[in-house]
């Protein structure tokens, strides 16, 4: 079957009919539009990986600080009570969501990431895999060929709905990004096409609505945290189709009530900063801290 990235059904259905995961049909595929070898376009992802741990690696700098002086030494904060046994819901949450604040901050301290499928929502899916790859020791391999899951889900979403948070909200940034993850993690742990698409809808249904206000129009508050928050629903997504929990609306169908969710969106809350918390008394006044005006049309 020739993949168009028209729906999650597609996939599941080529995935299913080959005896196949959703992964090793995207590899094909595009090793074969791309007139190369499938060693290449994995070499390529596993390039991407990298990228991935090395921006976890430097985003863990507790100097690390922005510009703008919003963000930077969470991660490592968070790490830290981690290391020490002192945080409350276990190592591989505690983990993963130190690697999603790392490697958001490094983003805002202008480092090298994966946007994944972009810059604000960096950091999801890099913290869900590596947190599990070291958790688990899992082989690498499974690593990145999941990364071929997390794109073709992303694939499906861009093109039926937005991955922007000019033209979605941050539902379909960070929302994106969680169900990538969370489709990466049900295949990684044995799941079938059928319990990835099942997760890819559970974790956007939980972000369903989510606006984009960033504070003084930058990547920082509170992209950030809803990182953290993005790696945290994809484990719960995962875990829930994992179990044989179907989602009741089929993700082709989520995915298209996103698309109107954020085509009904105010302006004021797709990444203008003119509303949300970037409005708030507190926004405000960091914007004029920190660009000498507090009018996000200025």
């Amino acid at each position: 079957m020739q993949l168009k990235y028209n729906s999650v059904e597609e996939l599941v259905a080529a995935a299913s009919s080959s005896n196949k995961k959703i992964s090793e049909i995207v590899l094909e595929q595009q090793a074969e539009d791309m007139e190369t070898s499938k060693e290449t376009v994995y070499s390529t992802m596993e390039n991407s990986f990298e990228v991935m741990r090395q921006s976890v690696l430097n985003g863990m700098d507790e100097t690390l600080r922005s510009s703008s002086g919003l963000s930077g030494g969470a991660a490592a904060k968070l790490k830290k009570a981690v290391d020490e046994g002192k945080n409350h819901y276990g190592h591989l949450l505690g983990n993963a969501i130190s690697m999603a604040l790392a490697v958001t901050e490094y983003n805002s301290c202008m480092g090298q990431i994966v946007a994944a499928p972009t810059a604000g929502s960096c950091g999801v899916i890099p913290s869900a895999l590596i947190s599990v790859l070291e958790e688990f020791d899992l082989p690498k391999h499974d690593i990145i060929m999941s990364l071929f899951t997390a794109s073709a889900i992303g694939m499906v979403i861009a093109k039926c709905a937005s991955i922007a948070g000019a033209e979605g909200g941050c539902q379909a940034e960070v929302g994106s990004a969680s169900a990538m993850a969370a489709a990466a993690l049900t295949e990684i742990f044995g799941g079938t096409p059928q319990m990835v698409s099942d997760s890819c809808a559970i974790a956007l249904k939980n972000t369903m609505g989510l606006v984009c206000d960033p504070v003084a129009g930058l990547v920082e508050v509170p992209c950030i945290k809803r990182n953290a928050m993005g790696v945290a629903n994809a484990f719960t997504a995962s875990e829930l189709a994992c179990a044989g929990i179907t989602s009741a609306i089929p993700a082709d169908e989520v995915i298209l009530a996103m698309k109107q969710v954020g085509d009904l969106m105010s302006t004021a809350l797709k990444e203008t900063s003119e509303g949300g918390l970037a409005a708030t008394p507190t926004g405000c006044r960091l914007r004029k801290q920190i660009f000498g005006t507090d009018s996000a049309s200025s």
